[in-house]
C-alpha cells in the first residue's frame, strides 16, 4: 500500500470495507438485475471519490502528485470490489483449474500510480495459458460493469506466452507493461508474469529500447511543434511536458532496474539536486493537468487560452504591476517546461556514455584539434567538455567562451560540460563587465555559423539570463495573446536565427528585398544587438519599446558598442513597430505617409536596418503569420522612404510619376489613344499613384468590359499578394463600402486591404484583397463566383444582407479568451486631405461591417480602409473626408463618429441593421 502513502484521508475518498458490506447485501432475481445493482452502488462510490478528490484539489491547488495518487487510489478499490462482486456473486467458481486462474494488472500511467480524474484506466488481465470460458465470463462482466460507470477503459485479455510475444514485438506494448502493477487476484501468477518480462523481455535490450524511445520523443515532439515554448502547450504531450519526464523513468527503469523515480539518484542518472527539481516540475505539471481535467470536465491536456486564465485564478496567482495573473502563472510553467529539458539533456549523456557505441557518435564528425586551440577545453567523442570539474571556478569567463568555441568550431557541446555550466552560471555575474566576457559574447551573438543555436544552449544552460539579466527577466516569459506562438527569449533567438539565414542569403525567396540590402549593412553588429533587445523591456508595464531602448542605452557601452552605435541600437528598439505600423495600419498612396515615416528614420542606413529587424520580428512570431502581402507592403514602403531619402523631402515628380504609369499602362492594354486617353481623365491622380501597375491593368480591362452597364464585378487570384482581387465596378452611392464588406463576410472572405476609388463621372472602383480564413487565397472557381454573385445581389439589393449575416456561424471563439477594450483614434495629421481613424478592437465575424456601416450612418466618404489583424486583435484604419472632400474638422461631430465606431467594435457580435 505504501504506493498511495502519500494520499491522507483514504477512506475520506473511498470506504472498501463499507461498500464490501453494500455490495454482499445486495439481492435480485437474476443475474443481469444483479450486476447492474452492484454497478450502481459503485458508480455512487466512483462520483463521491471524485467529489472528494476535486474538493481536495481546490483547496490545495498545487499538490500535484498527492491528487494524481489519489485518482489512482480510488480506481484500485474500485476494482478490487468490482472483481471480489464479480467472482463471487456473478460468476461463482468455487474449484478452479489451474488454468483459471487470472490476475488483473494495471498498466500505462495508471500502473505508475497517478492518474488525472478524467485519464482512461488502463488495464490487463493474465492466464497462465489460452483464456478460459470462466475467465472469459469474468473479464466481460467486469469491462460492461465499468463501461456502465462511465469510465473508459483501455483493456487486453493474454496469456504469459502472448504477453511475452507481444511486448518482444511491439515497443508500445513493452512499455505499457513495463509499468505494470499487480492490482488484483491470482498473486503467484502475476510475479511468474514479471519474472518472464524481466527475464525474456527487458534482459539485453536496453540499448535498442533507448533508441526507440529516444525516436518516439523526437516524433512527438515535431509533432507538437517542436519547442517548450508555445503559448498553448499541451500538458501531457508537448516539449518539456510529463511524458519527456515519464520517458526519463522508462528509460531507468528499463537500463538500471529502478522502482521508484528516487532511485535514478542511486543509479547516478541524477543528482539530488536534480531529483529535487524533477519531482518539483512534476507535481506542477500533475497539478495543472487534473485542474485541465476538472475545469473541461473530460481528459483535456491542451492548454488553451480559455483554460490558462481559469488555471491561473484556481492556482492563486495574483496580478502584479505590468504582469498579469495568467502570465505569471504561465511564466511559472514554462520555467518548469525548461527544467526538464534540462534534465532531459543531462540524462541522456549518461546513457549515451553506458549505452553509445565506441569511438565517434552517431552523426558527428571525429575532430581532432590540438587542445591549444581550443583554449584548455578537451574533446571527448568530437564534443567540447571540460578537463576539470572546478574548471569554470578558476576562471568564469571560460563559462561565456565554452559557447563561443563551439560555435567557432562547430562543435556539440558535451552534457556534463552543460550540465557543469548549468550549476557554476552564477558564476558569471563577476564577469559581467569583464571586457573578453563580453567581447565573447558579442562573437556568439553575432556569429555568421549558427548563433539561434548556440545562444539556444547558453539560454538552457541558463547562462544567458545570468550574463546579460535584462534578458533573464523574460526567459520564459508569454505574451498572453493569439498573435505571439513563443515566449519571448524563444521568439528574440529565432528572430537571431532568421537573421542569420537572410544574411547567408537562404531565404532569399522569401525575402529578396532583404536578401539584397543586407549587403549594404554598414552596422553589422548594431543589426544583431537591437534585433536581441527589441522585446527585452516585455512584461515590466508601461511601453516595452521605451522601455527597451533605455536597457540598450545602459548594455551597448557594456558589449563595447561605440556612442553612435548605441544610438543607433536604442533608436531601433525604440521604433522597432514603425515601419509594419506604417505598412500595414496606412494608406502608401499619400505622400504624407512616406514623408512622415522618411523623417522619422533620416537615414538610409536606419531605414536599411529597420527594414531587417521589421522582417525578422514578424517572421519569428510564428507559422503562418509572415505572407507575400505583408512583403509587397513593406516592400513598398521602404522603395518608397528611400527615394524621398535619397533625393531630399520632395516628391520626385508627383506628376511625372502618374505620367510614367500611364504610358506603361497604354503599352500593356494596347489600347488607341483616344480610348486611353477617356480612361486617363475619368480617374483622378490619386487613383494612379496608389495602385501598382499590375492593378491598374486589371481595372482597365474590366472598365472597358463594363461598358454602358452600372455594375461589374470581378474576382482574381493576385498569387504576388497571396490573397485574391475583388474588383467592383458600379454607380457609386452611400452605403456602398459596407455593403460590399459584409457581401464578402458572408461568402467567407476576410478583407485585409481595400482601396476606394470614385471616377470624375461618379462611378466607384473598388479593390479588395481577400483571403479565407486560413490566410491564403480564394483560388477555387466555384467560390470565386459565390463572392461575385454575392456582392452583385447585395448591391442590387437582392439578399438581406442583415438576415444573412446573422446565419453565418462565428468561427474564432478562442479570441474570447482576451479582452480588448475597443479603442478609436483620430489624427487630422497624418494626411493633408484627409482625417484618418484607426479603430482597435477584438477581431471578431464581419467587425468591417459593422465599422463601415457605423461610418455609412455617421455621413462621412471612406477613401480607402487598411486592415491588420495580430491573432485576436484588430486595426481597422480609414481615411475620410465629409460628404463633399473635404477633412473633417468639427470636434462635435468628430465625437459622433467616434462613439459610433466605439459601439460597432464593441457589438456582441450583433448584426447591424441596416437601411436596404
Amino acid at each position: 500500500m505504501s504506493r498511495f502513502d502519500s494520499v491522507p484521508h483514504r477512506r475520506a475518498i473511498i470506504d472498501r470495507r463499507a461498500l464490501a458490506d453494500a455490495l454482499g447485501s445486495v439481492e435480485a432475481k437474476d443475474q443481469a438485475k444483479l450486476r447492474q445493482a452492484g454497478t450502481k452502488i459503485l458508480k455512487g462510490a466512483l462520483d463521491a471519490g471524485r467529489r472528494e478528490i476535486e474538493n481536495r484539489l481546490a483547496e490545495h491547488p498545487a499538490r500535484g502528485h498527492e491528487i494524481a495518487a489519489a485518482g489512482a487510489f480510488l480506481t484500485d478499490q474500485l476494482l478490487r470490489l468490482l472483481w471480489d462482486f464479480t467472482v463471487e456473486r456473478l460468476h461463482r467458481n468455487p474449484n478452479p483449474t489451474t488454468s483459471e486462474r487470472m490476475t488483473l494488472i494495471a498498466v500505462g500511467g495508471y500502473g505508475r500510480g497517478e492518474m488525472a480524474p478524467h485519464s482512461d484506466i488502463d488495464i490487463a488481465f493474465l492466464t497462465p495459458w489460452k483464456v478460459t470460458g470462466w475467465c472469459e465470463q469474468v473479464i466481460e462482466s467486469m469491462l460492461y460493469s465499468l463501461w456502465d460507470m462511465g469510465l473508459k477503459v483501455g483493456h487486453s485479455s493474454r496469456s504469459l506466452d502472448e504477453m511475452v510475444r507481444q511486448a518482444k514485438g511491439d515497443v508500445t506494448v513493452r512499455t505499457a507493461l513495463l509499468e505494470a502493477r499487480y492490482v488484483w487476484g491470482d498473486v503467484p501468477l502475476y510475479d511468474e508474469a514479471a519474472a518472464r518480462f524481466k527475464a525474456e523481455v527487458q534482459a539485453g535490450t536496453a540499448r535498442a529500447f533507448i533508441a526507440e524511445k529516444l525516436a518516439e520523443r523526437d516524433q512527438r515532439h515535431k509533432r507538437m511543434g517542436d519547442t517548450r515554448y508555445v503559448v498553448e502547450p499541451n500538458v501531457k504531450e508537448g516539449k518539456g511536458a510529463l511524458r519527456d519526464l515519464h520517458a526519463l523513468f522508462w528509460i531507468g527503469k528499463y537500463a538500471y532496474n529502478v522502482r521508484e523515480p528516487a532511485e535514478l539518484v542511486e543509479a547516478g542518472l541524477l543528482t539530488k539536486l536534480e531529483y529535487g527539481q524533477f519531482r518539483r516540475a512534476e507535481n506542477f505539471l500533475w497539478a495543472v493537468r487534473c485542474h485541465l481535467h476538472v475545469i473541461a470536465g473530460r481528459a483535456e491536456d491542451r492548454l488553451t487560452f480559455d483554460l490558462q486564465r481559469e488555471i491561473a485564478e484556481r492556482m492563486r496567482y495574483s496580478d502584479r504591476p505590468g504582469k498579469s495573473k495568467v502570465e505569471r502563472f504561465m511564466h511559472f510553467y514554462f520555467l518548469q517546461a525548461k527544467v526538464v529539458g534540462d534534465l532531459t539533456g543531462v540524462f541522456l549523456a549518461h546513457l549515451d556514455e553506458k549505452f553509445a557505441a565506441r569511438g565517434s557518435r552517431f552523426g558527428f564528425p571525429t575532430l581532432w584539434r590540438s587542445p591549444r586551440k581550443l583554449k584548455g577545453f578537451t574533446l571527448d567523442r568530437g564534443r567540447i567538455t571540460l578537463p576539470r570539474d572546478t574548471f569554470f571556478q578558476e576562471d568564469p569567463v571560460r563559462l561565456i567562451e565554452l559557447f563561443q568555441l563551439a560555435d567557432l568550431h562547430s562543435l556539440e557541446i558535451h552534457p556534463t560540460a552543460m550540465r557543469a555550466a548549468s550549476r557554476d552560471a552564477k558564476l558569471v555575474d563577476d564577469v559581467r563587465n569583464d571586457r573578453q566576457a563580453n567581447t565573447l559574447f558579442l562573437d556568439v551573438l553575432t556569429s555568421p555559423r549558427d548563433p539561434e543555436t548556440v545562444l539556444r544552449w547558453m539560454n538552457e544552460a541558463g547562462v544567458f539570463g545570468r550574463f546579460v539579466p535584462d534578458f533573464g527577466r523574460v526567459v520564459a516569459q508569454m505574451q498572453f495573446d493569439m498573435y505571439h506562438h513563443y515566449t519571448v527569449d524563444e521568439h528574440s533567438i529565432r528572430a537571431i536565427g532568421l537573421l542569420n539565414q537572410i544574411e547567408k542569403g537562404e531565404l532569399k525567396e522569401d525575402h529578396p528585398l532583404s536578401s539584397g540590402i543586407f549587403q549594404q549593412v554598414v552596422s553589422r553588429r548594431v543589426l544583431f544587438i537591437a534585433v536581441l533587445l527589441h522585446d527585452i523591456a516585455k512584461g515590466r508595464g508601461g511601453d516595452h519599446s521605451v522601455l527597451g531602448a533605455e536597457v540598450a542605452e545602459r548594455l551597448c557601452p557594456r558589449l563595447g558598442l561605440t556612442p553612435a552605435e548605441t544610438e543607433t541600437v536604442a533608436w531601433l528598439v525604440r521604433w522597432h513597430l514603425l515601419m509594419s505600423a506604417t505598412a500595414f495600419k496606412r494608406d502608401l498612396s499619400d505622400f504624407k505617409t512616406i514623408l512622415d515615416f522618411a523623417s522619422a528614420v533620416q537615414s538610409p542606413e536606419r531605414l536599411r536596418l529597420l527594414l531587417l529587424l521589421t522582417v525578422v520580428d514578424i517572421r519569428a512570431v510564428g507559422p503562418g503569420v509572415w505572407n507575400s502581402w505583408k512583403r509587397q507592403l513593406l516592400t513598398n514602403l521602404y522603395e518608397s522612404a528611400e527615394e524621398v531619402l535619397r533625393l531630399g523631402h520632395k516628391q520626385k515628380g508627383r506628376t511625372e510619376r502618374v505620367a510614367a504609369k500611364q504610358a506603361l499602362l497604354a503599352e500593356a492594354l494596347g489600347w488607341p489613344e483616344p480610348r486611353m486617353t477617356v480612361l486617363m481623365k475619368r480617374l483622378p491622380e490619386s487613383y494612379w499613384v496608389a495602385e501598382p501597375l499590375d492593378v491598374l491593368e486589371r481595372n482597365a480591362r474590366i472598365i472597358g468590359a463594363a461598358g454602358d452597364a452600372n455594375l461589374l464585378v470581378e474576382a482574381q487570384v493576385y498569387p504576388d499578394r497571396g490573397a485574391t482581387l475583388v474588383t467592383v465596378y458600379a454607380s457609386d452611392h452611400p452605403g456602398l463600402f459596407y455593403r460590399i464588406a459584409g457581401a464578402i463576410h458572408v461568402a467567407g472572405g476576410n478583407i485585409i486591404d481595400a482601396r476606394i476609388h470614385t471616377t470624375r463621372d461618379g462611378m466607384a472602383l473598388d479593390n479588395f484583397l481577400i483571403q479565407d480564413p486560413f490566410g491564403r487565397p480564394f483560388d477555387d472557381e466555384a467560390r470565386l463566383q459565390r463572392i461575385k454573385l454575392g456582392i452583385a445581389d447585395a448591391l442590387a439589393n437582392r439578399a438581406k444582407l442583415s438576415e444573412r449575416l446573422k446565419t453565418r456561424p462565428a468561427p474564432r471563439l478562442r479570441a474570447e479568451a482576451f479582452t480588448i477594450e475597443p479603442n478609436v483614434l483620430i489624427d487630422n495629421k497624418a494626411s493633408n486631405r484627409f482625417t484618418v481613424i484607426e479603430v482597435n478592437a477584438r477581431d471578431r465575424p464581419a467587425l468591417l461591417y459593422h465599422l463601415a456601416h457605423a461610418l455609412f450612418q455617421s455621413k462621412v466618404t471612406i477613401h480607402s480602409a487598411h486592415v491588420a489583424t495580430y491573432g485576436e486583435r484588430a486595426v481597422d484604419t480609414f481615411y475620410l473626408t465629409d460628404l463633399i472632400g473635404d477633412k473633417i474638422e468639427s470636434g462635435s461631430r468628430l465625437k459622433t463618429i467616434e462613439r459610433r465606431l466605439l459601439d460597432a467594435a464593441s457589438g456582441d457580435g450583433v448584426v447591424a441593421q441596416a437601411a436596404e
